[in-house]
């Protein structure tokens, strides 16, 4: 990969990288995610023209030993998900049993099990949930364009952040989930007036997998998400919170399919009094490409 026209003349800076998928044991599934390991001398402007050439949902840069930035195609992000879970793998070396990445959030600690066959285990801890605003059944499922009896009733639609903010709604089927057409410009006017959010994270009890509680998508107007690790955290706390998930105990989110990049998520959270604290989100990642960036 070359930046520039000075590339082609002998550019003086090279900058490693690696490409990894997130939330998966399996290569080329998952969330997939390029890591610059060592971005010093990079400029702002460079990171984003370099995350809108990778066109990757993030793109991220280290500056040693832990800073990181994420970028998106269309703007830096404080935190995201599986960019924090990703590089911290990127960083990974053996023995090491936590390392903290200095995001534009704050701290995020990520821990790490080495399991059976050498196999790394991720964790990261998200910020303490906040739950904002609450909405109507009826009007949320005028936007998606469903019955209001395709939602769950019981849980409500609330705007959740561990981080970054996402509206969770749970549905009562997966073949709704499956099949769901949002209006994406009724939406748009519908949250003109509303809390900050980035859109609405879909939850279904039902899964294809035996071995996840949920199955989730990420719809955007944009695109779809593959795997989204901040919005998982929001989805555990939610769950916890209302008793829908256990509290204290690990369970998989399924992530992916429909983009044929299946995911696994790993979730936990502990319950206190009314609400979630504790946030967790981990999983496993495999490094599939690396090179150089020449600029």
């Amino acid at each position: 990969m070359s930046m520039g026209a000075g590339a082609s003349a002998g550019a003086s800076r090279r900058f490693a990288y690696e490409t990894w998928d997130v939330f998966t044991k399996t290569g080329l599934t998952g969330n997939p995610l390029c890591v610059f390991t060592d971005a010093r001398g990079m400029s702002d402007a460079e990171m984003q023209a370099i995350a809108r050439e990778t066109n990757l949902s993030e793109t991220t840069f280290v500056l040693p030993p832990r800073r990181v930035r994420i970028f998106s195609p269309l703007e830096e992000y404080p935190f995201a998900g599986h960019p924090t879970l990703g590089t911290a793998m990127a960083l990974y070396r053996p023995g090491m049993k936590e390392i903290v990445l200095e995001e534009n959030i704050g701290p995020i600690p990520v821990t790490f099990e080495t399991q059976t066959g050498g196999l790394v285990y991720g964790e990261m801890r998200q910020a303490e949930p906040v739950f904002s605003e609450t909405h109507a059944a009826a009007d949320i499922a005028r936007l998606l364009r469903v019955r209001v009896e395709d939602l769950v009733t019981e849980a409500p639609v609330v705007n959740v952040s561990t981080g970054r903010p996402n509206l969770i709604v749970m549905l009562k089927s997966l073949r709704v989930l499956k099949a769901l057409d949002p209006d994406w410009p009724a939406i748009r006017a519908y949250f003109a007036a509303g809390d900050i959010h980035r859109g609405f994270y879909f939850l279904t009890a039902e899964t294809e997998s035996a071995g996840a509680k949920f199955h989730a998508r990420k719809l955007t107007p944009r695109a779809e998400d593959p795997v989204t690790g901040s919005a998982a955290g929001c989805a555990v706390a939610y769950l916890v919170a209302h008793g829908l998930a256990p509290s204290g105990e690990r369970f998989v989110i399924e992530q992916g399919a429909e983009l044929h990049r299946q995911g696994e998520l790993y979730v936990t959270a502990v319950k206190t009094g009314v609400v979630a604290r504790d946030v967790r989100v981990g999983g496993y990642c495999v490094k599939v490409a690396q090179g150089e960036l020449s600029a």
